[in-house]
């Protein structure tokens, strides 16, 4: 048996169902609660892992490799929101919540801030609810970390943060895009690129034969296809080559990684 952490999604719905091979792990709230039991605790045969958690995690060696397997991906515009009238260039010099600093829709909105609208992100107040899922991670000199108990939504509202980066677009009409247009702005981004954000994929750990890699990676192909293989979540190496490319690319210029990793190493 191997032991899994895997989301609850269409395309993974029909693997979740496979515990004669997979013992799948149970946990609170959303599945990247239990992340840091992936990159610290080394718990996982086979895990769910967001994308800058793993490459973090592969800057400190931890001993992980990819499969191209996508669950998540998206673009990341809508959720960057303020209470206030802020254009992106206008949050310098702000206070701009997020829930950790190296959580990946917070460095792919870092990077649409830096590259598309101009703005330095060392001039931001950068307040963060937990620590990075990698324990090695040091956050930069311009990330706080908010007094226990705060709430990301509530300090929104009250006024203490300026803007923030949620895990989830907002229903509440109080709460607006920073970046106008965000829809049109995120696929604008895709054309510029030729990439998606990616969010999630799947790992293993290094210790698991290529065989039973391979077998887990079948099963994964056969559950998206019983979702309807969904076109936003790409597998493959070759579909997701330049996507991994652009990631790499943006936690290495906000120096969460160390150095450019090649995409292929990332799978040895």
């Amino acid at each position: 048996m191997l032991k899994t952490l895997i989301g609850d999604y269409p395309v993974t719905r029909q693997f979740r169902t496979r515990t004669d091979r997979f013992e799948f792990a149970q946990y609170q709230g959303s599945v990247a609660s239990a992340f840091k039991r992936v990159v610290r605790n080394l718990e996982f045969d086979v895990a769910e892992m967001a994308i800058m958690t793993f490459l973090v995690a592969k800057a400190f060696d931890k001993p992980y490799r990819l499969l191209p397997f996508v669950v998540m991906a998206r673009y990341q515009h809508p959720y960057l929101v303020t209470a206030k009238s802020l254009s992106p260039k206008e949050l310098e010099g702000k206070r701009v919540g997020v829930r950790s600093y190296s959580v990946t829709t917070g460095a792919w909105i870092r990077g649409i801030l830096a590259e598309d609208h101009g703005v330095d992100l060392s001039r931001i107040q950068w307040l963060t609810f937990e620590e990075a899922h990698v324990a090695e991670f040091r956050d930069p000199p311009n990330v706080q970390r908010a007094a226990a108990g705060k709430d990301i939504n509530a300090m929104l509202l009250a006024g203490e943060l300026d803007a923030a980066i949620l895990g989830a677009v907002p229903t509440d009409p109080r709460l607006k895009p920073v970046i106008p247009d965000p829809e049109a702005a995120g696929k604008k981004w895709g054309e510029k690129h030729s990439a998606i954000q990616l969010n999630h994929l799947v790992g293993v750990k290094n210790t698991v034969s290529k065989a039973t890699a391979d077998e887990v990676y079948g099963l994964l192909l056969e559950s998206k296809k019983a979702a309807g293989n969904p076109p936003m979540l790409p597998h493959g190496l070759d579909a997701n080559r330049r996507n991994l490319e652009v990631a790499i690319d943006c936690a290495y210029r906000q120096k969460m990684i160390p150095r450019r990793f090649t995409v292929d190493e990332l799978f040895e």
